[in-house]
């Protein structure tokens, strides 16, 4: 796994990061004032907690598959595939296999 440092760098978000059992794995790739983008790897199982955020959310799916809630509605997701998180409307991620995604943030 490399360390993404440098703007201009090109890299594949699926090799970047590793999966750990039992676990979710994060790691920013670039934040600023605008937002900020972030992979994460998720073991099966593993799930993020339902919550919301102030502002609008991608979450671009590039390996494995998940179950995304969004207002309490399941989304099945699977690598290739995208949805947005729409703001202020709560929002929670399952793991159906160990999946990795890019999450984009974008402040407004």
């Amino acid at each position: 796994m490399s360390t993404i440092t440098e703007r201009a760098t090109v890299f594949a978000p699926k090799e970047e990061i590793s999966y750990v059992a039992n676990s979710v794995v994060s790691q920013q790739i670039t934040k600023n004032k605008a937002g900020n983008i972030t992979l994460f790897a998720f073991a099966e199982g593993q799930q993020l907690s339902e919550h919301s955020a102030p502002f609008d959310a991608v979450i671009q799916v590039v390996d494995g598959t998940a179950e995304i809630h969004i207002a309490g509605e399941p989304h099945q997701v699977q690598a290739g595939e995208m949805i947005i998180l729409p703001a202020n409307i709560p929002h929670a991620v399952h793991a159906t296999t160990a999946f990795k995604m890019l999450l984009t943030m974008i402040r407004g």
